[in-house]
């Protein structure tokens, strides 16, 4: 989950976007990443439930230019590969088996 301990987070997953040191006047950023981290915090729970370690994927809050939220997924192509598996199994209604 993202919070106090987002230390232990910085193993090495980039979740920084290209624009992210980008601020426009007037706008509200903070609003979006409010709601982009209700959002974040209730994928990485969902993702932790499922087994997954936040150290090798999860979902990160941010904002676009416009100061709406976006919630980024960073993960090791692995474990992505594993996630994404488990979502197909889902989606085709074989109840996550893999």
């Amino acid at each position: 989950m993202t919070g106090s301990g987002e230390d232990r987070l910085n193993d090495g997953l980039d979740v920084t976007g290209a624009d992210s040191g980008l601020w426009v006047s007037g706008v509200d950023y903070i609003e979006g990443w409010r709601g982009a981290r209700n959002a974040a915090d209730r994928l990485n729970s969902a993702l932790l439930s499922a087994g997954f370690e936040l150290s090798a994927v999860r979902a990160v809050a941010s904002t676009n230019e416009d100061g709406r939220g976006v919630v980024r997924l960073a993960g090791w192509p692995d474990v992505v590969e594993r996630l994404a598996g488990l979502l197909e199994a889902l989606a085709n209604g074989d109840g996550g088996a893999r």
